[in-house]
C-alpha cells in the first residue's frame, strides 16, 4: 500500500502534484462525480421500486403474502428517492 503523506506530515508530491491512478478506474471529480453518483441513485432506485413491486404483485422475491405493507412503503421510499435524484439531475444540467 503507497500512501501520499510521509510518517513525518510532508506531501510525498511536491507543488500540488496527485498519483494518477493507473488501469480502468479513474476517480472522477466535480461535475462528473455528481453525475455519476445522480445516476446511480436513479438506476438503484428504479431496481428497487421493480423488486418491492415484483414482490407485491407475483410474491416472488420475499413471499409477498406478510410484507404488503412493506410492500407498498419500499415502492413510497424508492418513489421519493427516485424523484429527487430526477431533480438533482435536472439541476446538473
Amino acid at each position: 500500500m503507497t500512501r501520499s503523506v510521509s510518517v513525518t506530515g510532508e506531501s510525498l508530491y511536491p507543488y500540488g502534484q496527485r498519483r494518477v491512478a493507473s488501469g480502468l478506474f479513474v476517480p472522477r471529480k466535480g461535475r462528473a462525480m455528481e453525475k455519476g453518483l445522480t445516476y446511480g441513485a436513479l438506476g438503484v432506485a428504479a431496481l428497487m421500486f421493480l423488486i418491492f413491486l415484483l414482490d407485491l404483485v407475483a410474491k416472488f422475491p420475499f413471499g409477498g403474502e406478510s410484507f404488503v405493507f412493506v410492500d407498498i412503503l419500499g415502492l413510497i421510499a424508492s418513489g421519493v428517492v427516485a424523484y429527487l435524484a430526477w431533480n438533482a439531475s435536472r439541476d446538473l444540467k
